[in-house]
C-alpha cells in the first residue's frame, strides 16, 4: 500500500517545508528538502513505499521550455507552436539539469529501510505533451489533440524527444536507487481508440522498450487514467508489470479483464478518504475483496487532495494493513 500524492499539502510538515522555498520547482530541485518531504508520510503511516517527490513537468523544464508554477493556477508553460520552438528543445542537457532530482533518489533510498520500496516516475509522453502544447492543464486537451491531428510530423518529433528524454530519466532513477518506476498517463481520457493507440500506446511501448534494453528486469507501472476498456490492450502492448486503476473503473471489469494480465494498483476515490468513516472502510473492503488472492497494490484512484483529514488517512492505512 502507498497513496498517490502521499507527500503533499494535507500534511502540515509538508506545508512548512514548502513555505521555506521560493517556489514549487525550487522544492523539486533542492535535494535536502525533497528528501524530507518524500520521507514525511512514511514517518506517519505504515506505508510500503516512498515515491520520489518531484513533478512530471521537470522534463519540459530540463529540455529548455519555460515552465513555472503559479499559486492558484498550477503549471504555466510557453506553448510550443512551431518547428522553431521544437528545435530549441535539447535532450542532451536533461540529465545534467535533473541531477538534483537524482540526488534526491539516492538520498531517499539511503533514508528508508530495505523492506520499503522506492518508486521513481515520469509523465508519459502524451500527458507531458499536452502541457507543452497547451501551455497549462486543460479539461479536454483540445490544443494538443488539434496539434497532433493538424501537424502530425511536428507532433511525432515532439513525441520522439519526450520518449528519449523520459527513457534516460527513468534509467537514471533506477541507477540512483529506485526499485520501480511509474509512467503517469494522467490524460489518457478524451481520446478515441485510434488516438489512444497513436498518442498513448505507441510512445509508451517505445519508452518501455528503451528502459528494458538496459534494465530488462525493471518493474514498470503504467497509469493510463481514464482509459477504461482500452487498458487490457495497453497492458498487452506495452508490457508494463502493473497498471494503476482510476476510481471510475468497475471492480468486476478489472478483476475479469485486467487483473489476469498485470498487477493492479488502486482504486479508492480520494473524496471517500476526505469523508472518511464507514463508507470509506466499506469501499476499501470491496476493493480488497475484488483482488483477493491476486497481486494488488492498494492505492487511491487519483491523488490525495489537500483537505484530506490526517486521521482518515491513518484509519484507512490501519484498516488495509490489518486485513
Amino acid at each position: 500500500m502507498w497513496i498517490m500524492r502521499q507527500a503533499g499539502r494535507y500534511l502540515p510538515e509538508y506545508r512548512e517545508v514548502r513555505a521555506s522555498t521560493s517556489g514549487f520547482l525550487d522544492l523539486c530541485y533542492t535535494p535536502e528538502k525533497a528528501i524530507e518531504v518524500t520521507l514525511q508520510p512514511l514517518r506517519r503511516f505504515d506505508l510500503d513505499a516512498a515515491i520520489l517527490f518531484s513533478d512530471i513537468l521537470v522534463i519540459p523544464d530540463a529540455l529548455g521550455q519555460d515552465v513555472r508554477f503559479e499559486v492558484g493556477e498550477g503549471p504555466i508553460l510557453k506553448e510550443i507552436e512551431t518547428a522553431e520552438d521544437l528545435a530549441k528543445l535539447d535532450v542532451s542537457k536533461v540529465l545534467d539539469h535533473l541531477a538534483p532530482v537524482l540526488e534526491t533518489v539516492r538520498g531517499v533510498r539511503a533514508g528508508i529501510d530495505e523492506d520499503k520500496t522506492l518508486i521513481g516516475f515520469c509523465g508519459a509522453p502524451w500527458t507531458v505533451a499536452t502541457y507543452m502544447l497547451g501551455g497549462r492543464g486543460s479539461p479536454d486537451q483540445a490544443k494538443a489533440r488539434l496539434f497532433a491531428l493538424a501537424q502530425p510530423d511536428l507532433f511525432q518529433k515532439l513525441m520522439d524527444i519526450l520518449v528519449d528524454a523520459s527513457a534516460e530519466y527513468l534509467l537514471a532513477q533506477l541507477d540512483a536507487g529506485a526499485d520501480v518506476v511509474q509512467i503517469f498517463e494522467s490524460w489518457a481520457l478524451n481520446l478515441d481508440e485510434v488516438n489512444f493507440e497513436n498518442f498513448v500506446v505507441k510512445p509508451t511501448v517505445r519508452l518501455v522498450q528503451k528502459v528494458r534494453e538496459k534494465r530488462p528486469d525493471a518493474p514498470i507501472i503504467g497509469f493510463p487514467r481514464g482509459a477504461a476498456a482500452m487498458i487490457p490492450g495497453y497492458i498487452k502492448a506495452t508490457g508494463v508489470n502493473a497498471v494503476g486503476l482510476d476510481y471510475a473503473m468497475p471492480l468486476d471489469f478489472a478483476r475479469e479483464h485486467i487483473s489476469p494480465l498485470a498487477t493492479v494498483q488502486g482504486n479508492l476515490d480520494p473524496l471517500r478518504l476526505v469523508s472518511g468513516g464507514k463508507q470509506m472502510l466499506d469501499r476499501a473492503d470491496e476493493i480488497l475483496h475484488a483482488f483477493k488472492g491476486r497481486p494488488h497494490i492498494f492505492n487511491l484512484g487519483h491523488g490525495i487532495v489537500p483537505q484530506t483529514p490526517i486521521a482518515n488517512v491513518e484509519a484507512l492505512v490501519n484498516h488495509v494493513k490489518g486485513n
